[in-house]
């Protein structure tokens, strides 16, 4: 059964590599080339004035061309993972895979270079030929001592950052995973007495990274697979080694453990036991790093140390330590300051970013990554996941900070929030659109009521609203239910002390809840005994009773159920005073910026008036968010080529428009292609009052208006902001069950704006 399993992963992994098509990268032009025009400007002869601009100062390369995103990741395939001397071939699905983490995690474009140099001199001029190719270097899988030379030569002769990831990624890493393992055993670096295993380059930054940040060298025991590195040793010793060797009589890992406060494992399976564990100092930190096998596995640690602190190299253990959580970070950083080396500073500032994000609260995407793991400070979380979209901005930010600092960027950021948030943005995609509608919500604190307060998703929400803005949280939930989703999700809000709770169960104010429901429907049917029932069980009535009487400003419901099972209870409480639901508003964020779906939800088959209304609605909420709107009617017709309902009902609101003499432009009736596309529009409709591309699309029926949707969101790559919810003055939103917490962050920020924002 296991060599079945086996079997089948090797195959799984392979067809990875091989199908849809073979290896894991391909070059895609960034630039048109569509017509004669193009080429010109691409080649012959437009390309010549970027090259005499080059010339004449070689700093426009970065501006020119992609050599200020562009890394190599440059290997002779001497040390490659487990697997040893494979040489240059085989060695790049590897370097490949690291060109594809690149992309991923932090948006730089790299080339993989195998070479078949074994001569670490050579390999190294070779590898400064390439300066004028690439922005950085990135060093990988290149044997010890061999990588040693190869790094030294390379910093020494290139003005580019070059960077041994072996050494120093693992390096960075284990340096933030010791800092927090230290805060939480209550020790300091300058007090411990470390013992480690392998000498290889791994080993040896790990080391020196430790004494950088303060550890004692005559604290530090180097073992290898010959045993103590100690003064005098002839065999298999190189001056990196050397400069950890201890003068003493001791010789072997088992005699040198005793009392020792961190094991630092960088060799291979088995080499600490469980007997060597239990003679080390009082909660011991043990860095298991050996792959796939750890020198000892956690369980046999916590057999004897239960109080132990334990990482390892492996995913399927707490606190792996993964390289990815440094390099495209610390790349991205010195690239976008033009960084001339990475030096000391910025590997440190590096690990603090790292190490600080760990003691954070977590993100609810990483949490999402990680469904199922308690991802909250502490023994088994000392370090963030790889997907934690926040490293980006924290690690980044601050490696470009450090390079400024210690004066090797040649291309300095003057506002470095302004980058932080600039990062955050190309993962959080909603961030820099929704920069003005928080900014308007920092104006004002509103209280919020989440009608599904039990759910995670509005837990985490909730958490971030008290963090990033003024607002006040009230969720409607059971307080023990969300106290444990709470703790379980490593949040650290609790009911009562961080935002208000109420308790469908037992709240103080049941009594006047449903009074006051039963006095607003007591003439459509619903009887003392109903409203009582309602407002036990129906938290949507609940959350719409709290706004109703001032308990709250807005509320958000919608989590779980139907959309116009809400919307009736949100109707029949909010519904006065001139305000009404006309129609639900998505914002779906493409790569090519935002674009309005209108309506979604409410209206199924919209009369001209309530269309005029859903587009002067949609229009006012184009620009809260800093778009100037240009709004397309959706119709099977265009401009009267066919005869049918929606495009009757759609010329019937631009003509009320028109009467209305709205200060936006708007042109149908057309189909979605003539608003998306405006050479075809100006085809079809040569006198076309729009120009460019709409972006607020508004749909004869709701049915066309949610497929526009969520094919935008499941197929185009789309992220929703909403639904939102207008005619309702901001009282009241209804989400979707798909929502996400950072979706219900949003919806928050929008519900916190005060009314007068809407414009």
């Amino acid at each position: 059964m296991e060599d079945a399993r086996q079997d089948n992963a090797r195959q799984a992994a392979l067809d990875y590599h091989e199908f849809p098509k073979p290896g894991k990268l391909e070059i895609r032009a960034t630039k048109p080339l569509a017509n004669g025009r193009d080429l010109s400007r691409a080649y012959s002869p437009g390309v010549a004035e970027a090259c005499l601009e080059i010339k004449a100062d070689p700093t426009t390369a970065s501006r020119y061309t992609s050599r200020g995103n562009l890394v190599a990741v440059v290997s002779n395939g001497t040390a490659v993972l487990g697997l040893g001397n494979i040489g240059a071939l085989a060695s790049k699905p590897v370097m490949e895979g690291k060109a594809v983490l690149f992309k991923k995690f932090a948006n730089i474009d790299c080339f993989d270079i195998e070479l078949n140099e074994p001569d670490p001199v050579k390999l190294a001029e070779i590898v400064c030929a390439l300066e004028p190719t690439f922005g950085a270097i990135n060093l990988e899988d290149i044997k010890a001592p061999d990588c040693f030379i190869v790094e030294k030569l390379c910093r020494e002769r290139m003005n580019i950052p070059v960077f041994h990831d072996d050494q120093h990624g693992t390096a960075i890493v284990v340096g933030a995973a010791a800092t927090n393992a230290l805060k939480i055993a209550g020790k300091r670096f300058e007090d411990i007495r470390i013992v480690s295993t392998g000498g290889g380059a791994a080993g040896i930054a790990c080391l020196n990274m430790l004494l950088k940040l303060g550890v004692r060298r005559e604290n530090v025991w180097l073992c290898d697979i010959h045993g103590l590195v100690y003064e005098g040793r002839a065999e298999d010793m190189n001056p990196q080694k050397a400069a950890f060797a201890q003068k003493t009589d001791l010789r072997t890992l088992d005699e040198v453990i005793e009392g020792a406060d961190m094991f630092l494992g960088l060799s291979g399976p088995g080499v600490l036991t469980p007997a060597m564990v239990a003679r080390m100092a009082k909660a011991p930190i043990i860095f298991a790093l050996a792959n796939p096998t750890p020198e000892i596995l956690p369980d046999e640690v916590r057999s004897v140390a239960p109080e132990a602190i334990i990482a390892t190299g492996r995913s399927d253990f707490p606190n792996q330590v993964n390289n990815v959580l440094c390099f495209p970070f610390i790349f991205r950083g010195a690239l976008d300051v033009g960084a001339t080396q990475i030096n000391d500073e910025m590997q440190l500032a590096c690990i603090e970013g790292i190490a600080a994000l760990a003691r954070a609260t977590t993100s609810a995407e990483a949490a999402a990554a990680y469904r199922g793991e308690k991802l909250a400070f502490g023994p088994e979380y000392l370090i963030p996941k790889p997907f934690d979209p926040r490293l980006i901005g924290v690690v980044a930010s601050a490696v470009a900070k450090a390079a400024m600092e210690s004066g090797v960027a040649t291309r300095p950021i003057a506002d470095l929030p302004a980058y932080r948030q600039k990062l955050d943005g190309s993962v959080f995609k909603s961030a820099l659109i929704m920069r003005p509608v928080f900014e308007a919500a920092r104006k004002a604190t509103r209280r919020i009521v989440f009608a599904e307060g039990e759910d995670e998703r509005v837990l985490r929400a909730a958490n971030a609203m008290i963090e990033e803005t003024t607002d006040a949280p009230i969720l409607i939930g059971r307080p023990e239910v969300i106290a444990r989703r709470a703790e379980r999700a490593g949040l650290p809000i609790r009911p009562d002390r961080d935002f208000e709770i109420v308790n469908p169960e037992s709240d103080h104010r049941y009594r006047d809840y449903w009074s006051t429901y039963h006095e607003l429907m007591e003439r459509r049917g619903v009887t003392p005994d109903i409203a009582r029932a309602v407002l036990r069980t129906n938290t949507t009535a609940i959350a719409a009773i709290a706004v109703h009487r001032g308990d709250a400003d807005s509320m958000i419901c919608g989590t779980f159920g139907q959309y116009l099972w809400h919307l009736n209870y949100v109707d029949q409480v909010l519904g006065r005073g001139g305000l009404t639901p006309h129609g639900a508003l998505s914002l779906m964020i493409q790569e090519d910026g935002p674009l309005f779906v209108a309506d979604t939800h409410v209206n199924a088959v919209p009369t001209p008036e309530q269309i005029a209304t859903t587009i002067c609605g949609a229009a006012r909420h184009a620009r809260r968010f800093g778009v100037t709107p240009k709004v397309a009617l959706c119709s099977h017709s265009n401009f009267g080529n066919l005869d049918t309902d929606s495009g009757r009902r759609m010329r019937a609101a631009r003509e009320i428009l028109d009467a209305k003499g709205v200060d936006f432009v708007f042109e149908g009736e057309m189909s979605a292609d003539a608003a998306l596309d405006p050479d075809l529009r100006a085809r079809i409709f040569p006198n076309t009052r729009m120009e460019g591309a709409a972006n607020i699309l508004v749909f004869a029926y709701t049915d066309a208006a949610n497929t526009a949707r969520n094919m935008l969101k499941l197929k185009a790559g789309g992220l929703e902001v909403g639904p939102i919810l207008m005619g309702m003055g901001n009282k009241a939103h209804i989400v979707t069950p798909s929502i996400t917490a950072r979706g219900l962050l949003n919806i928050s920020a929008l519900a916190g704006t005060p009314v007068h924002f809407y414009g």
